[in-house]
């Protein structure tokens, strides 16, 4: 499995990921927040039963905003939103499931990057 090279957050709606196999991904914040993995998010799994808190408010101001990226060992990272949740940890496998799924990358990376340059929203 590659692992992340440089990590960084392109402005306030994207997130830009470079592999050691010299592939590279921008993912919205927006879907990382959405597919965090941790178990207030997705539910814990006690003996192939999965527990979920109650439906909570589905936005909350502040939700989308990253505020910080901290590296997890040398497997993954965590990430903490304006809104306080700091739980989820992404592990290099998720982050690559991700990009592959959701994510620009070659021509799509480089095409978001030009505009993000030039100032458009994407």
């Amino acid at each position: 499995m590659a692992k992340p090279r440089k990590i960084q957050r392109l402005n306030a709606r994207f997130l830009s990921i470079e592999w050691e196999d010299q592939q590279r991904c921008i993912l919205e914040l927006k879907t990382l927040r959405t597919f965090c993995p941790c178990a207030v998010c997705r539910g814990e799994n006690v003996m192939g039963t999965v527990y979920r808190i109650p439906e909570m408010q589905t936005y909350t101001p502040g939700m989308y905003e990253l505020v910080k990226i901290e590296l997890v060992g040398n497997y993954a990272i965590r990430l903490y939103w304006q809104d306080g949740h700091d739980s989820g940890i992404y592990d290099w496998e998720m982050l690559r499931q991700l990009c592959q799924t959701y994510g620009r990358s070659g021509d799509g990376a480089a095409d978001a990057t030009a505009a993000l340059d030039a100032g458009e929203e994407q």
